[in-house]
């Protein structure tokens, strides 16, 4: 008998399994190990495409767009669990019904999601459903826009052409969801997922440990999920294709640990306790040779340093419904020009590029502008008399004026890094007092609105800059995408416009228009776009960097057992 094979690595702390609240990167990536959408990213394409997952094959689309047809693939079960009642515990099988519900759960406003930006104004019948929820929903009413002519077909109507509904599709809020798992749990639901993929949760020692098991179901019912066959040929050198046509997935159990603070997580990667790490400033320069390689004593190891641009952007969001910085555009304007990028940059390890707007660059609507407000510290400080603030002080108490940075941490990397922003803010007066939490009490400042400044990173859900101009689209507001609660009118006239519109020369002018808007009204301080660099044992196999790695697990190997791929220094 074959040894376990069994992948250990890294996680943050999530807030839950619920696929219609989950936002955070650790819990996309939790959840996406057991429930599955419709479409799914093709693991090896770049430029990355999607392909059918839960569906038979793409859609049939209907000539003017609106209309997308699927039909969804037979022989599918959800995972055993308690909530079938009627089976005895046994998983039923998957219905077009159970998507509908899932994007029902969405809308409805009593279940406090964080992603109905994703369908709000575009599926029809959807937002009355909403409305309408307030009171109570009921999810045996029907949605024009969500019809099922048959337990396998799922028809969606829109109310006007979205071509990025095919990115839509391949996120977590359009999972199918078993109504039984939310009767049976009611708030509990989002600790006891229940779905179709490849793994169920077996354990979660909260903030700790999570552990994943492969589903019995798809043995049990000759699931035939197989590992890519085709690839280009850069793939194929790196052994990317050795397991084509396999069937899925190979790891029978996944382990992931909630490392919170970096030399923790390091050490744990060396000993062979992670199998796969990211590399963060604290270890750039022991690791990275100047000519950005990995150093000998590593690559000995066999150790494999990976790294790709991430289709990312951080940033210090301003609360626009703030009093004092949401009211004022020249003050966000001063702290804009005092952000120092160069330093900045060199804090980083020179492993990230400075944001001039919102979009990252391998996206970018047109071609790389300079900032509207690039470092400038005269500048800044005229600015920043102008919103009322000369020197930095109220001219009502005399005081210098103090903003509070909510971050959703308390490591070294992070209190090192509040340092830094304080330290560009005290050159023309401005003191930035940070305020360290825990990620989900983070997470609830900010859904709550109470954060005057706040440090995050969007990472893309799709590659469409769409998906980043929603993070400043006025109805998105708390708890959906637009956390910093920005309202422009003429913006948003340009965002719904654009969505509507096909790739192509019109599309791109909307959209730098839409990203000038933003750029001069400053609702971010845009800081930077990362450099994801990721190390991991020669025994993970079949591993390839990839922005949207929701639900990758599945593709990987580990060498079973380990401790037969040993190390040069051992033999």
């Amino acid at each position: 008998m074959s040894a376990e094979s069994v992948l250990t690595a890294e996680t943050g702390r999530i807030s839950g399994f619920d696929p219609a609240k989950a936002m955070d990167l650790a819990s996309l990536q939790a959840l996406s190990k057991i429930y599955e959408g419709l479409l799914q990213y093709r693991y090896l394409d770049r430029p990355y495409r999607v392909e059918p997952c839960l569906a038979e094959g793409m859609p049939e689309v209907s000539t003017d767009g609106m209309v997308y047809t699927f039909k969804i693939r037979r022989g599918i079960f959800f995972q055993d669990d308690p909530c079938f009642t009627k089976t005895g515990g046994v998983g039923r099988e998957l219905g077009a019904e159970d998507f509908v519900y899932g994007i029902k759960r969405v809308a409805d406003l009593k279940v406090g999601s964080t992603g109905y930006w994703a369908f709000r104004d575009r599926i029809v019948g959807l937002d009355e459903f909403r409305n309408r929820s307030a009171a109570g929903a009921d999810y045996e009413a029907l949605v024009a826009g969500l019809d099922t002519p048959d337990r396998y077909t799922l028809k969606i109507t829109l109310k006007r052409p979205f071509p990025a509904l095919l990115w839509i599709l391949t996120m977590n809020y359009a999972c199918a969801v078993p109504r039984e798992a939310v009767d049976y749990y009611g708030n509990d639901f989002g600790s006891h997922p229940v779905g179709t993929g490849p793994y169920i949760l077996k354990s979660h020692v909260h903030n700790y440990r999570l552990e994943f098991v492969r589903s019995p179901k798809w043995r049990e019912t000759g699931r035939t999920d197989r590992y890519p066959g085709m690839a280009e040929a850069k793939d194929q050198a790196a052994g990317l294709l050795s397991d084509a046509g396999k069937p899925l997935p190979f790891i029978d159990r996944i382990v992931n640990y909630v490392v919170t603070d970096p030399s923790t997580r390091w050490l744990m990667f060396l000993s062979g306790k992670l199998d796969v790490t990211t590399l963060t400033r604290d270890n750039w320069d022991a690791v990275v040779t100047p000519d950005r390689k990995l150093c000998k004593s590593m690559a000995d190891q066999g150790i494999v340093m990976e790294a790709i641009p991430s289709l990312d952007t951080a940033y210090i969001g301003f609360n626009m419904e703030d009093p004092v910085v949401g009211k004022n555009r020249l003050l966000r304007q001063a702290l804009m020009a005092a952000f120092d990028r160069d330093r900045w940059v060199r804090f980083q390890n020179g492993r990230v590029t400075p944001a001039t707007g919102p979009i990252p660059p391998a996206m970018a609507v047109t071609d790389r502008a300079p900032s509207l407000f690039p470092f400038n510290l005269s500048r800044a400080r005229e600015l920043l008399a102008g919103a009322g603030y000369p020197g930095g002080k109220d001219p009502v108490t005399g005081r210098r004026l103090e903003l509070t940075l909510e971050l959703g941490a308390a490591d070294s990397e992070t209190r090192e890094m509040a340092e830094v922003l304080a330290s560009f803010m005290d050159q023309i007066g401005v003191v930035l007092i940070p305020r360290f939490n825990n990620w989900p009490a983070f997470l609830k400042i900010i859904e709550q609105r109470r954060a005057q400044l706040f440090f995050l990173t969007w990472m893309a859900d799709y590659p469409d800059p769409e998906n980043f101009f929603q993070l400043f689209y006025g109805p998105n507001g708390t708890p959906g995408a637009n956390r910093c609660n920005y309202r422009n009118e003429a913006f948003d006239r340009l965002y719904e416009k654009a969505a509507t519109l096909p790739e192509g020369p019109e599309k791109r002018s909307v959209n730098a228009g839409m990203e000038q808007i933003v750029k001069e009204d400053c609702p971010w301080l845009f800081l930077h776009h990362s450099m994801t660099v990721v190390l991991r044992h020669p025994w993970l196999g079949n591993y390839k960097p990839h922005d949207f790695p929701m639900g990758m697990n599945k593709y990987y190997r580990i060498e079973s057992p380990k401790a037969e791929v040993r190390r040069p220094k051992d033999r």
